[in-house]
């Protein structure tokens, strides 16, 4: 009995075809790779302006005065020149991506303070170690991070000549509540050395040592302070820990500012900060504030 076997043989194409097929069964079978997101936000830093980059914002930017002051204590009633700590800034390095920057503020009495500030999706976060090298101690209280908010807000120069118009987009909270106070709100002091403005001091730092512009009776209930944009889509907001004050100013600008509390020979200092660039849902706001400052719940 004689056998025959067959032999199959392929063309080309057919080959080609064979391939195609198991190159795909092959991807079906991997696992989904995650796509790369660039983040919607880049940083800048120039003449002291330190600026955050979002395209689908009013503006397509915040810009802050990093950093205006760095002040003693005692400078409520006090010529504001008087409080004042004379300092360099100078940046050591941004990344290629424009997502992370690192500054250096040099004061007069020669305490460094290194700041790391960093894009994230939802905003903005600030890592900084205050040192005192020295051995005396450093007169430094609290520091002034100047942001502007008139174009964000659609109340820019360029819209109108009021100054102050973008109050009635700005925010606090000082009832002890989930509910945004906006300005101006009640109460609202008029009376300071220099007016106009308005000052909301926490409950633990000296009424004495704050800004000298009106300073609001009421202790802000969270270390907050933001404002709503333009076409009503987005929040920005604010925040610092420690910090000194709460301030609503004269150029356009709301103010968080974190506090130093002064600094002994060869003491060394953290702190945190956060610019919160997010969608207008004051909720999710306060969840995530919350969730990175807890022990600010109550103040």
């Amino acid at each position: 009995m004689t056998t025959s076997s067959r032999v199959l043989r392929f063309g080309p194409h057919t080959a080609l075809a064979l391939l195609l097929i198991v190159c795909i069964f092959a991807a079906i079978g991997k696992p989904a790779q995650p796509e790369e997101h660039p983040l919607p936000i880049t940083l800048a830093w120039e003449n002291d302006i330190l600026t955050i980059h979002h395209s689908g914002i009013p503006g397509g930017k915040i810009d802050t005065w990093y950093l205006e002051a760095y002040c003693r204590a005692g400078s409520t009633d006090r010529k504001w020149e008087d409080s004042l700590i004379s300092h360099e800034t100078e940046l050591l390095s941004i990344n290629e991506e424009r997502t992370v920057l690192k500054l250096r503020c040099t004061l007069s009495d020669g305490v460094t303070i290194d700041h790391v500030i960093r894009a994230v999706p939802d905003g903005v976060t600030l890592d900084l170690v205050a040192r005192n090298p020295g051995n005396t101690p450093s007169l430094v209280h609290w520091a002034q991070p100047c942001t502007r908010v008139g174009t964000f807000t659609g109340t820019g120069s360029s819209v109108t000549n009021d100054k102050y118009a973008y109050l009635k987009r700005s925010f606090i909270f000082q009832d002890n509540d989930e509910e945004p106070d906006f300005m101006p709100t009640n109460p609202w002091a008029m009376e300071a050395r220099y007016v106009p403005g308005q000052v909301w001091c926490p409950a633990d730092v000296p009424r004495t040592d704050v800004n000298p512009r009106p300073l609001n009776p009421k202790a802000p209930s969270l270390g907050l302070i933001g404002c709503v944009s333009g076409d009503e889509k987005w929040i920005l907001a604010m925040a610092w820990e420690p910090y000194q004050e709460l301030f609503q100013g004269v150029i356009r600008c709301l103010h968080s500012d974190f506090r130093i509390g002064g600094l002994a020979p060869g003491e060394e200092k953290r702190i945190r900060g956060r610019f919160y660039l997010v969608p207008n849902d004051f909720s999710s706001l306060l969840a995530q504030y919350q969730g990175e400052f807890p022990d600010k719940k109550s103040r």
